[in-house]
């Protein structure tokens, strides 16, 4: 286990834990509309990584993983909450996934497709945010269906409120709660995406790196986080 000190010249190097948490996932982390306080998996995570290490944290937002991403060089976050996408492991270290989440399709109740296994067919038009990882498992498994790429997750359901896709792909948990305030739309059976999350560090923080390895395994089990 790292000494406090020099974890904490990694981990905190400005006396607070800035921990980057994306605001477009909210399967990880919501905004409490009445208290504004940030909830979900990878806020408790960030509550829980603070309170052991005795440290302050401030959670800083981001509209996506690829915002996340873009500010990695600029000194704005100490610790990422983000999928271990293999194309970021050359400037960032991952623990072990806290959690999972799904990605399925959401479509209209008049549509055909019931499942994820009707959607990659020849014809069906697929709309799906371009900076999710889970539209980079999409490019690899559609074969028959047409894929097309939104700016952002939110493009992607209006693409197909306004008839022009079949389907739209996005979380299955932000589907679903998409159809709780929108009638008409329901989400098919099934999940096509199965994507980890982790908390990221850079490279260069390798007492940060060893001691996440060993927090998550201390406060996670079978991919749930603690409560």
């Amino acid at each position: 286990m790292p000494e406090r000190d020099e974890l904490l010249t990694e981990i905190a190097p400005t006396g607070v834990i800035r921990a980057a948490v994306n605001m477009s996932n909210a399967a990880l982390v919501q905004l409490d509309p009445v208290t504004g306080v940030l909830t979900g998996p990878s806020a408790r995570i960030a509550i829980t990584l603070a309170e052991e290490l005795d440290c302050c944290l401030s959670l800083v937002r981001y509209g996506s993983a690829a915002d996340i991403l873009a500010a990695a060089e600029g000194n704005e976050w100490d610790v990422a909450f983000i999928a271990p996408d293999p194309s970021r492991a050359d400037m960032l270290s991952f623990s072990a996934p806290y959690t999972t989440v799904t990605a399925s399709f959401l479509v209209s109740d008049s549509s055909p497709l019931g499942s994820v296994g009707d959607v990659d067919v020849e014809g069906v038009r697929i709309a799906a945010a371009k900076t999710a990882a889970y539209t980079k498992q999409l490019e690899r498994q559609v074969r028959n269906a047409i894929l097309l790429q939104t700016e952002n997750p939110a493009s992607a359901l209006h693409m197909l409120m306004s008839s022009q896709c079949d389907a739209a792909a996005g979380l299955t948990e932000s589907l679903s709660r998409f159809c709780e305030e929108n009638p008409g739309f329901r989400v098919v059976e099934g999940t096509f995406s199965k994507v980890p999350q982790a908390i990221a560090v850079h490279r260069r923080c390798v007492h940060a790196s060893t001691f996440l390895s060993d927090f998550i395994q201390q406060h996670c089990s079978a991919g749930k986080p603690s409560n």
